[in-house]
């Protein structure tokens, strides 16, 4: 094992490190683990970019192919999950902009679909509508921020900035969702 895992055990860090370098090391099954781990998170991040499941599930696919056949290029100095969702987020985004989707409402049982049965939760259309309204990069910062709870160091790190940019991008995502919602009131 090499120090540098042993020298990076935070959470999950060490275990997603040790996964990677057995995957590099020809274990495929360590790939498995990661895919099983992440599938839930990345799916989400490309469902809140995309607003359609089947797209997102395409996406999910297309970003663990690109996972799969570029892990080498992974700087292990770095956590796993956030170099995941940074391509996520933009794949997802390419995604957004090449379909002709884009603003696609969605179906209120379509939302209710990707609830986990656990946690039921009343989904406000209007919600929705001022989502779908926004340009993917917006809806990538809030998914990022209020769904998968990230920080703003892992929201930075997963778009490409710093701390600072994350946070004002995020403020104005918030403001351009807050102008589309108070739209869909009137």
């Amino acid at each position: 094992m090499s120090a540098l895992i042993e020298k990076n055990k935070i959470g999950g860090y060490d275990e997603d490190l040790r996964n990677v370098e057995r995957f590099l090391d020809g274990d495929r099954s360590a790939f498995e683990v990661l895919y099983a781990k992440y599938y839930d998170k990345v799916f989400a991040i490309a469902r809140g970019i995309l607003l359609d499941n089947d797209e997102a599930a395409d996406a999910v696919q297309e970003i663990f192919t690109l996972v799969y056949r570029h892990l080498n290029r992974f700087d292990k100095r770095a956590r796993f999950s956030t170099w995941l969702f940074r391509i996520a987020v933009n794949r997802s985004i390419q995604e957004a902009r090449r379909s002709h989707h884009r603003n696609k409402p969605l179906e209120l049982d379509e939302v209710a679909a990707t609830v986990p049965a656990e946690e039921p939760e009343q989904q406000d259309p209007r919600v929705q509508a001022a989502m779908a309204k926004m340009a993917p990069a917006d809806r990538a910062l809030l998914v990022l921020f209020y769904w998968e709870e990230l920080s703003l160091q892992d929201i930075g790190d997963s778009i490409g900035c710093n701390v600072n940019a994350a946070k004002t991008r995020l403020y104005r995502a918030r403001e351009r969702f807050r102008v589309l919602y108070e739209q869909e009131e009137e």
